[in-house]
């Protein structure tokens, strides 16, 4: 598996582990081990979301954001192209998410102010700027909350892991993380989802006779004890999960039809995208991809045109033409996006030239659930220095995102002390988004 670092010096395979260690993200084990028993969830939510995380940041003015006109240190080396849409035009090395524009719709001029990869993650991954003092759940974590979940499917996977943790609702609703990317052709094996070395359902009902004699021996105890309660609820989950043929199933990608699975390239982004597609059909709810490798600092034209847009472009034009083969997408919420832009001037510090972070102008796509594919929303000047005119937030992001899914950003949950947060605190619908 490829290693993308950013340049703070967190590669991807340290995002994931620290997102396991720190509450980011965790594995079944860890995940289901903290759950608390015995709480009611309210109505779940009718659709399912995917979050593309392009971590590192990309390039607005060599993606969906060009720029022609300008002068040379601004523009690049990318032309545009026209898509299947008239009057819209992205980069010519995004070929297939052309051929596809009338699926999705692209904002321009999203802006905000954090420079720093954790910070301004955590911003566009929640939709609302971080505190010190308090840790906002991801996308995932809230649908999570509202979602009603079969006992047996988990309602949020990450692949490879999460972007960002539940907050303050607790490790409860933190995400399944995959640890890895799917190969084509071939049944995925996630831990403690999949029975390894040969183990067979009768040695897990086995092991679970176990258990429960051991619950009787510390029967007593679980009266005053949220822990224990969460223990029992985690043997009660990890075996309905593990056991289950329908949860195998749903990460078996090697399961899909061979005319279906040949629309997805064979690298682990497109693969990734097949998993998610085919995880949102067997009833998970929220699933998060992370697709590394977008801090371009140095070599950006190179990077982009051999390895990044190749990879972008196949793999979500794939997921968004198979979600609707399936029927899936108007139930969908597809949303794209890194934590910020890149600057429009071009750096020198290599000889293929190079961009650095640039929060206040970017790009992000979303698609599904009601959006009006084909458009373009919001407009940056003729530099891609900031927005024409008023600017997109991903606090804007994060509040049309949670209505696309059905989820009214203005609720709020109590935190463990009882102090009461709103889900996004400052985002208004983008309403050109459904129109």
């Amino acid at each position: 598996m490829t290693v993308h670092r950013n340049c703070d010096g967190v590669g991807r395979r340290g995002f994931v582990k620290a997102g396991v260690l720190g509450g980011l993200g965790l594995n079944l084990a860890g995940r289901l081990n903290s759950v608390e028993a015995g709480e009611v969830k309210e109505e779940s939510p009718d659709k399912a979301g995917i979050f593309i995380i392009l971590s590192g940041g990309p390039s607005h003015m060599d993606t969906f954001d060009l720029k022609p006109d300008a002068p040379s240190e601004f523009r690049g080396t990318f032309n545009p192209i026209k898509t299947n849409v008239a009057g819209v035009e992205i980069c010519e090395h995004l070929p297939k998410l052309a051929n596809v524009a009338d699926k999705f719709a692209i904002l321009r001029g999203v802006s905000h102010t954090l420079g720093a990869h954790a910070l301004a993650r955590e911003y566009v991954s929640t939709g609302t700027k971080p505190l010190a003092s308090l840790q906002y759940p991801g996308f995932g974590s809230i649908v999570s909350r509202e979602s009603d979940a079969p006992l047996d499917i988990p309602s949020y996977v990450a692949i490879p892991g999460g972007a960002q943790g539940p907050g303050y609702l607790g490790v409860k609703y933190a995400a399944l993380n995959t640890g890895g990317t799917p190969r084509a052709g071939q049944p995925f094996q996630v831990r403690g989802v999949s029975l390894p070395n040969g183990l067979t359902i009768g040695e897990i009902e086995k092991r679970h006779e176990l258990l429960r004699d051991l619950d009787v021996t510390f029967a007593g105890h679980e009266k005053n004890s949220q822990l224990l309660a969460g223990l029992a609820r985690f043997g009660e989950q990890s075996r309905a999960i593990v056991t289950s043929r329908r949860a195998r199933q749903a990460f078996d990608i090697s399961q899909e039809s061979p005319t279906f699975a040949r629309t997805f390239d064979d690298e682990a982004f497109s693969q990734s995208c097949l998993l998610a597609a085919r995880l949102v059909e067997s009833g998970v709810k929220f699933v998060t991809i992370t697709l590394g490798g977008w801090d371009t600092h140095q070599d950006n034209f190179t990077k982009l045109k051999d390895t990044n847009l190749p990879k972008l472009d196949a793999g979500v034009a794939s997921l968004l033409s198979g979600l609707d083969e399936k029927g899936l997408l108007d139930s969908t919420a597809v949303l794209v996006g890194g934590e910020f832009g890149r600057t429009p001037k071009i750096n020198t510090r290599s000889a293929d030239g190079g961009r650095d972070h640039y929060p206040r102008c970017m790009f992000m796509l979303m698609a599904g659930g009601g959006v009006r594919g084909g458009q373009v929303v919001g407009e940056s000047d003729d530099k891609a220095t900031l927005p024409r005119n008023e600017a997109i937030t991903p606090d804007d992001v994060a509040a049309t995102y949670f209505h696309t899914l059905g989820i009214d950003h203005n609720k709020e949950y109590d935190t463990d002390t009882g102090r009461p947060i709103m889900i996004v605190r400052n985002g208004n619908l983008i309403k050109q988004i459904y129109s």
